[in-house]
C-alpha cells in the first residue's frame, strides 16, 4: 500500500521540496539584484519612518499619560468599549 503523502522522485514530501525551491528562488533572486537592493533599502527606510517616527510624533500614548496604573487603564478601555451610543 502506498504512502498517502505524495512524494517526488527523490522520495521527499512535495511540500518540503516546494518550500526549499521557493526559498532558493528568492535567495538567488535577491543575491543577484543590484538596483533592487537599493530599492528594498529605500522601501525599508520609508516603512521605518512611517511606522516608528511618525507614530511617535503624531500619536502619543494617551493611556500612559492620563492613567498611572494598568488597572485604571483597563477600566477606562472597558468603559469606552461598553459605552452605549450617546
Amino acid at each position: 500500500m502506498e504512502n498517502p503523502k505524495k512524494t517526488n522522485r527523490l522520495k521527499r514530501p512535495i511540500v518540503t521540496s516546494l518550500l526549499v525551491w521557493v526559498f532558493h528562488l528568492y535567495y538567488d533572486g535577491f543575491k543577484n539584484m543590484h538596483i533592487g537592493k537599493k530599492l528594498w533599502t529605500i522601501i525599508l527606510i520609508k516603512l521605518f519612518v512611517m511606522f516608528c517616527i511618525i507614530k511617535w510624533l503624531f500619536f502619543p500614548n494617551m493611556l500612559k499619560e492620563n492613567f498611572k496604573t494598568d488597572e485604571a487603564r483597563s477600566y477606562y478601555i472597558l468603559d469606552q468599549l461598553t459605552k452605549k451610543g450617546e
